[in-house]
């Protein structure tokens, strides 16, 4: 039995470590990219020393990996929760795609870490694919499966739609948020849901 706590009390101690860590790094990484965030800053944050968090992520690679990772499982858990699509597509489809765009336009703490993975990606693909491992990936094929058992919308390729329906609204996120172009490239989030709405009832006539 005491062995038993023990172990619990260290586990509950090591995931604790983990989350300061990931907690004291966010900032360090917003504020000074990948390149130029310093694991001793990140450790200062944290309140552990450098060594433990190398025994828990090796190197700073590691480290923003498992940031993303977190962030983007939590992202993914927001937008598509623990239960399967069920229900009429007239309804549980625009309903995804308004949560969806409504979570990434309100996030501004996730638009920035996507900022500073598009400023990244070039030297570091590997940490930007992350972000399409653990919420594009698998949100495309819950998406694309529920349209693929719902013979009555008429869609020839459920995974081309996916792109279309998801591609449409990640745009506007860029567009508008991450690229700053809100005030030359307006759109009304409520227009583009109601246009692909149209888009996927027009398939099933």
């Amino acid at each position: 039995m005491a062995r038993t706590k023990a172990s619990e009390i260290e586990r509950y101690s090591s995931s604790d470590k983990i989350e300061k860590i990931l907690q004291g790094s966010k900032q360090e990484f917003l504020a000074h990219g990948y390149a130029g965030a310093s694991m001793d800053r990140v450790a200062l944050a944290a309140g552990v020393s450098k060594a433990t968090i190398y025994s828990h992520f090796q190197d700073k690679e590691g480290l923003f990996k498992g940031l993303i990772e977190q962030l983007a499982r939590k992202r993914f858990e927001l937008i598509f929760g623990a239960q399967p699509l069920e229900g009429e597509p007239n309804i549980v489809l625009p309903q995804l795609l308004a949560k969806a765009l409504t979570q990434m336009l309100e996030d501004k703490e996730f638009q920035a870490f996507q900022r500073v993975l598009i400023g990244e990606s070039a030297r570091f693909p590997e940490l930007a694919q992350i972000l399409f491992r653990y919420i594009a990936k698998p949100g495309s094929e819950i998406i694309s499966q529920y349209l693929a058992s719902h013979s009555e919308l008429n869609i020839p390729d459920p995974d081309a739609m996916v792109w279309v329906l998801m591609g449409s609204i990640v745009h506007l996120v860029i567009a508008q948020e991450i690229m700053h172009g809100k005030d030359i490239l307006p759109m009304e989030s409520d227009r583009l849901i109601n246009s692909l709405t149209y888009l996927i009832n027009q398939c099933g006539k």
